[in-house]
């Protein structure tokens, strides 16, 4: 089970300012059609390459062994090929257009700042690309901190000051030397790994339980739906634990966007975001890992609320004071 496929990280900024862009003409992303296949495609490959790698270990898939095996197998490896194919995933399902020329002088900016964040953050200068999408936001992504992408949206460009959009690349460049992505990726590998054993554990117990230890030692079709019914319930719970640590790394980030932009225009950023205006455009894959992040419980929040973000980079401002 993949809670958050593709390690990526997403700001999400609403405000709304001066212009600092010329229009940029994007490739439309992919359809839904298309996104649903890749993801289908990514885990059907998975799924041949565990079953080729317990053929050759002779792992019995029945057994302890081969539980932890295959748990490990699939737990660790959606997320690994996700994140190692998470740049090119970035830009196929949004449409990205990386800046290899900048054609404009907000392009030239763009990559004049990246470059500039990216030495202080001693990081490799990664990618930067511009997607179409009308709500201020912005995403970095990539296995390796040296080779990463930072994509910003048509939307940021056009309603952000550039004092603001500093602050929005300061926290995707802290995302990226911080190894949030691949940090992400490792947990949601445990995680994975923990639901898939457990359900099965559990579910052995209560479906033995249930059918008096028949003969035979088979399973039994209502163990595949107990099974079924507990990797819902332990999945809730991996969720919420992948969300706390996403709210965390927030909190991380935007101190690491006050660093390299400066604590005010952080803040600026963040204000700003209340205003925001427009649904996201984001993949729900790349959605997590926004500075806004999407509406939901608490516990499900992948970012916490603005609110929390401006008075814990208030609060810095005055301990440092």
């Amino acid at each position: 089970m993949n809670y958050e496929s593709s390690v990526r990280l997403r700001l999400e900024f609403n405000l709304k300012s001066p212009q600092i862009c010329s229009n940029i003409n994007l490739k439309h992303p992919l359809p839904m059609f298309s996104r649903i296949a890749l993801f289908l495609a990514t885990n059907f490959a998975v799924l041949l390459l565990a079953g080729f790698v317990m053929r050759l270990a002779g792992i019995d898939p029945a057994s302890m062994s081969g539980l932890l095996v295959v748990a490990a197998i699939f737990g660790f490896g959606g997320s690994l090929v996700s994140l190692l194919l998470s740049k090119w995933m970035a830009k196929r399902s949004t449409g990205a257009v990386v800046i290899t020329e900048p054609r404009n002088p907000t392009e030239r900016w763009l990559l004049a700042t990246v470059e500039r964040q990216a030495r202080e953050a001693g990081i490799g200068m990664p990618e930067v690309a511009v997607y179409d999408g009308p709500e201020i936001n912005a995403f970095a992504t990539g296995a390796n901190r040296n080779n990463a992408l930072v994509a910003v949206s048509t939307g940021l460009l056009h309603n952000m000051s550039e004092d603001e959009a500093e602050a929005v690349l300061g926290h995707e460049i802290a995302h990226v030397a911080n190894g949030d992505m691949i940090t992400m990726a490792l947990l949601q590998g445990v995680l994975n790994t923990f639901v898939i054993v457990l359900a099965r554990v559990v579910g052995g117990i209560i479906d033995s339980a249930l059918s008096g230890n028949r003969e035979g030692g088979g399973r039994g079709f209502a163990y595949f739906i107990i099974v079924f019914v507990l990797e819902m319930v332990f999945g809730l719970f991996a969720t919420m634990i992948a969300m706390w640590f996403s709210r965390h790394r927030e909190f991380r980030a935007d101190a690491g966007g006050a660093h390299l932009a400066g604590r005010q225009k952080m803040i600026a950023a963040l204000e700003r975001l209340k205003l925001n205006h427009g649904q996201s455009t984001l993949p729900t894959q790349i959605a997590a890992f926004g500075i806004a992040g999407a509406t939901a419980k608490k516990l499900f929040l992948s970012h916490p609320p603005l609110e929390e973000r401006i008075a814990a980079l208030k609060a810095a401002s005055s301990t440092v004071a």
